[in-house]
């Protein structure tokens, strides 16, 4: 790569990064007001489906539809936006939005050893130490009383790590078995649309429905920002696996931790304990040393969808 190359994917990595961190504090404040997770995620994914509809017209590209297809958009909807995103929205109402980003960050360690079993990833001293660190940081985030704000926050941590285990599944799940052949654009248009025609009766039979025809808050921006948000960032992303390499581009987890809390800090006035910021370093520590290297990398682009539907 060329100075100007490098320059180019070093901006597109760090607004990728800017970007998908400020989704944890717009995520807190879309719950701010009692919107609750099946309204949130159905919203979230039809303005998902809605934008990827408009890039595909404009790209001449129909959604595939056949069977693989389908079941595609099925398993990465349910793993990737139904389940992880329903537990989110119920634990960012109870925990700072900056634990949720280190929480979030999880993900390439909880991968890692379903990876083992799948027989997908190859034992290594290495990313043991790095599952150990990022069990350490969790720990730093639980176990002493003055880590979080409140000791009753404490309830809700479980119910936060479902999330990164979702992700994890769904990013093995695309490494075994692929997506159909289908690019990564259309894949995420169809798991939108997929997940739309999922929450849409739970959000009506749960009273969860969030009608549009409704005088307009923060909350409300704050859903419409941050799913706008993740369907542009998500292309960028893709653009740049593309560009620069699965390895250059997944150096992008590093990014929205740390902007995840400092988005938290500037928008929601948050502030963390010494605990909170050495569990950070710890979890960051973890991602670096479980994350494939470069020869190891080859495969890694398949696993763009980890990402792309949070």
């Amino acid at each position: 790569m060329t100075r100007r190359d490098i320059a180019l994917y070093s901006l597109v990595l760090v607004l990728a990064g800017m970007g998908w961190g400020m989704t944890q504090p717009l995520g807190k404040i879309a719950v701010s007001t009692g919107h609750q997770h099946f309204g949130l995620i159905f919203w979230q994914c039809a303005i998902g489906a809605a934008v990827m509809a408009l890039v595909s017209v404009l790209q001449g590209h129909r959604l595939p539809l056949h069977r693989g297809a389908l079941l595609t958009y099925l398993v990465i909807a349910l793993l990737g936006t139904v389940i992880p995103n329903s537990t989110f929205y119920t634990s960012i109402a109870h925990l700072p939005s900056g634990v949720m980003s280190i929480v979030i960050s999880l993900v390439p360690m909880m991968a890692f050893p379903i990876a083992l079993g799948l027989k997908l990833e190859r034992f290594s001293a290495r990313r043991l130490f790095g599952l150990l660190a990022g069990l350490a940081g969790v720990m730093l985030l639980v176990v002493p009383e003055a880590s979080l704000p409140d000791p009753a926050m404490l309830v809700w941590v479980p119910l936060a790590l479902v999330g990164p285990f979702f992700y994890a599944c769904e990013g093995n799940y695309v490494a075994r078995f692929g997506t159909a052949d289908v690019d990564p654009i259309r894949v995420l248009f169809g798991a939108s649309l997929a997940g739309a025609l999922l929450t849409l009766p739970m959000a009506l039979g749960s009273g969860q429905f969030i009608s549009p025809l409704r005088s307009y808050g923060p909350p409300e921006f704050a859903l419409i920002l941050s799913a706008v948000l993740n369907v542009f960032i998500y292309a960028a992303y893709v653009w740049l696996v593309g560009r620069a390499g699965a390895v250059f581009a997944m150096q992008v987890a590093y990014l929205v931790t740390g902007f995840g809390m400092l988005w938290a800090m500037a928008i929601l006035s948050e502030s963390y304990s010494p605990y909170i910021w050495a569990a950070m370093g710890l979890v960051l520590l973890g991602v670096m040393l479980v994350q494939p290297r470069r020869n190891e990398a080859v495969a890694a682009g398949a696993a763009i969808e980890e990402t792309g539907l949070r």
